[in-house]
Formats: C-alpha cells, structure tokens, sequence
C-alpha cells in the first residue's frame, strides 16, 4: 500500500492538495471524510490516505490521524 495525498480537480482545470497550504475551495461537503470517525477533513495537518488497487480499480481511504489508519488497518 501506499500513502498519497488527495486532489481535487476544480472548475479552473487545476488540481489543488486541500491539504495543502493552498486550502482553496475546500468545503466540510467536498472534502473526504476520516473512514473511521466521519469527520471531513478540511485543513487537517495529520490526514492520511491510503491508496490500493483492488479487483483492477484504485481505492482509496481518508484518515484524519495514524491512529485512525492504524486502527482501520488491523
């Protein structure tokens, strides 16, 4: 597996990390969502994501700390 961080692609055509220092047009509704406790990360320092493929397609896993991912991992 592998951490990579997520993107959104805007009206502008510009691919923007809402992780970032950019946090432009990030909303609570457009952000991702921590998979283990639901809350949106927006302007989150510590979330994480975890990408994987599975069955031929790309999935992936917000997380809003390692304690989150480590726990969805076990």
């Amino acid at each position: 597996m592998y951490a990579v961080k997520w993107v959104r692609l805007y009206r502008s055509g510009r691919m923007v990390d809402p992780t970032s220092d950019l946090n432009e047009d990030v909303s609570e509704e457009e952000a991702p969502a921590c998979a283990v406790c639901g809350e949106p990360l927006v302007e989150d320092p510590d979330h994480r994501v975890v990408t994987w493929v599975e069955d031929g397609s790309v999935r992936t896993e917000h997380f809003c700390s390692d304690a989150h991912r480590d726990s969805w991992a076990q």
